[in-house]
């Protein structure tokens, strides 16, 4: 009876030992996830099983410290205590000032900032009308936790001595109580795992990737890790920006063998515009039966646009695309996107100057980690600086910001060839924030489909508007390249689900099956090339091999050997089996969506 006593009172022996520890840490990390809640996310609410899953953390921690010799715990236990604070105490205020717990990007943009930059962001940031805020009430539970340890102290150091405390401690039946408290440790425990498995799994699975990327893609799953306390956001950044870091460094390998055989400046200005989310039955080039692309319709007819008929995008995200189609890594061949240069570097090696204007990659503090993951190359100091010579340093409401933005080239001697990248927001989720409300041009009335309800048709009309909001932004663009010897190809991203039947619905799936349907609706993608009426005069057979071209399979990843194509551009890494222009293209490749299936099969079995 005594050894069963003594099993079941070794269960509570972890709280016995760090009570106070434990009652402390539990209030801070319960109230940070009650109060830390997205702020601007409809229906959002605290995390569901914070409570078991809190005591199953905290039980193990204490666990863990009865490990540490009897002597140095309490030093290491109040050491415990201040980390878990002050990460609190960061992840709170940045709930506090930036509308968002700590993200990856906040954590790289510290490591960024320099002395000047930092105490610019305390004087702004750091006041005392912090004590007002959540974080007031952070520093009030790290008082009472303070005094409480100092009154334990004292009661022990004066009264534990004295003889009605003698007689408490020697209880006949303090035994019974402890084996009773150990039992009710092992049913919150049980029920603690039995409750929480799954998301100690995902974490688990989240923390094992190799790369950023797949990182990515673990969030967009419906089982993803819920990571509810500041420790394991924390920790997330950390790993976040080792991994990118990692990525970083194989660029940086990768740009010591960029090499420029020659550049003929065929065509001396090149405009890549990069849309978002753009489903190709949206658009009437590719006959949809609402006046959603007008302008580009015009162009097409008049052959100065070649609308190609058989593009997809590699993956349904936009960090993976971006990777891939700057990248002259094609998918399939050995190694990774980042052990390959990026094309708007060669670019400039060659003598063009590049520009590039993005109306969604700029470092926020609050951007989330797929934005991060799509960005942390592209918005590294060193890295940016050697891939483009002028870009953007706001964002903008709506897209036409962007049409303000010319080169820098003014101070660059003898330089008249230029490449400049448009990145658009387009048609990315909230499609009724991505236009002006003076431009709204459909409504629900415009729709017979009685598989939608109301609120659906309000949501096919606010694409159908950001289509054609984005069909007069890229019509403007082209036209500030009219009178130049010029050529622009649009590309989106990826494509979207946009209520097209027989499966209405709109948004991505990030389905792991990717079938015919899905293929259709997620990764074909609208794709074509405008060249101005100079270069169809001076190069002909440019525009000649861009209309033979139109009908050929092709694949986005292989964007940098088209454009190489275009400005007449030959180096090492270009590779003509790459290059739908040319006559040596390999229309037979397989187009691997996400690495995985292969769309021409795909297209044919179905």
């Amino acid at each position: 009876m005594k050894r069963l006593l003594q099993f079941l009172g070794f269960f509570w022996r972890p709280l016995q030992e760090n009570l106070v520890f434990f009652v402390c840490m539990y209030v801070l990390g319960y109230f940070c996830t009650q109060t830390e809640v997205t702020l601007h996310l409809q229906g959002a609410h605290p995390y569901e099983l914070s409570v078991p899953e809190l005591f199953l953390d905290l039980y193990v921690l204490c666990a863990l410290l009865l490990l540490v010799p009897q002597k140095a715990r309490p030093w290491v236990r109040w050491a415990v205590a201040l980390l878990l604070y002050a990460i609190a105490f960061i992840d709170m205020f940045c709930y506090v000032r930036f509308e968002s717990t700590l993200t990856p990007t906040m954590l790289m943009l510290a490591a960024e900032t320099d002395g000047r930059e930092s105490s610019e962001f305390f004087h702004a940031y750091l006041g005392w009308d912090l004590l007002t805020t959540k974080v007031g009430w952070l520093i009030l539970i790290l008082l009472l936790h303070i005094v409480w340890a100092l009154l334990l102290r004292f009661f022990k150091a004066h009264w534990t001595h004295l003889p009605h405390w003698s007689r408490l401690a020697n209880w006949p039946y303090k035994p019974y109580a402890y084996a009773a408290l150990g039992v009710l440790c092992i049913v919150l425990l049980v029920l603690s795992v039995n409750s929480t498995y799954d998301n100690k799994s995902a974490m688990l699975r989240l923390f094992s990737h190799d790369t950023i990327g797949d990182v990515e893609h673990d969030l967009t799953r419906s089982d993803t890790a819920n990571l509810y306390l500041p420790v394991y956001r924390m920790a997330f950044s950390l790993f976040a920006n080792h991994l990118a870091g990692k990525q970083l460094t194989q660029l940086t390998e990768a740009r010591q063998h960029i090499t420029v055989d020659s550049c003929s400046f065929r065509t001396p200005t090149i405009v890549l515009i990069i849309g978002e989310s753009y489903n190709k039955y949206h658009s009437q080039l590719y006959g949809y039966d609402k006046p959603t692309s007008p302008r580009q319709q015009e162009r097409a007819q008049d052959s100065s646009l070649v609308v190609f008929t058989d593009v997809v995008a590699p993956w349904n995200l936009t960090s993976f695309v971006f990777k891939h189609a700057l990248s002259l890594h094609a998918i399939g061949d050995e190694g990774d996107w980042c052990d390959a240069p990026l094309f708007p570097e060669v670019f400039r090696k060659a003598g063009y100057h590049v520009s590039f204007y993005t109306n969604q990659f700029l470092a926020q503090a609050t951007e989330k980690v797929y934005d991060f993951s799509s960005g942390f190359f592209l918005n590294n100091p060193e890295l940016s600086n050697a891939l483009f010579d002028d870009r953007n340093d706001k964002l903008y409401q709506y897209d036409e910001g962007l049409l303000n933005l010319k080169p820098q080239t003014s101070n660059i001697k003898h330089q008249t060839s230029s490449l400049i990248i448009y990145h658009l927001m387009g048609q990315h989720i909230y499609y009724e924030t991505r236009f002006p409300k003076d431009r709204r041009h459909f409504t629900a009335a415009d729709y017979n489909r009685h598989d939608l309800s109301e609120q659906r048709q309000n949501v096919l009309a606010d694409y159908d508007n950001a289509t054609a909001y984005n069909d007069s932004v890229v019509d403007q663009i082209i036209h500030r390249y009219e009178q130049q010897d010029a050529v622009v190809i649009y590309m989106p991203d990826h494509a979207e689900e946009a209520l097209n039947p027989p499966r209405p619905m709109y948004g991505r799936l990030h389905s792991v099956e990717i079938d015919r349907r899905l293929a259709r609706e997620e990764f074909e993608i609208p794709f074509w090339i405008w060249c101005s009426p100079q270069n169809r005069e001076h190069h002909p057979e440019l525009y000649a091999a861009v209309k033979a071209a139109r009908q050929r399979p092709f694949m986005t990843d292989n964007l940098p050997h088209l454009l190489f194509s275009i400005a007449g551009l030959h180096c090492k890494d270009y590779r003509a089996d790459y290059d739908p222009l040319s006559p040596q293209y390999n229309s037979r490749r397989p187009r691997l969506l996400k690495n995985q299936v292969d769309y021409n099969k795909l297209r044919i079995d179905n």
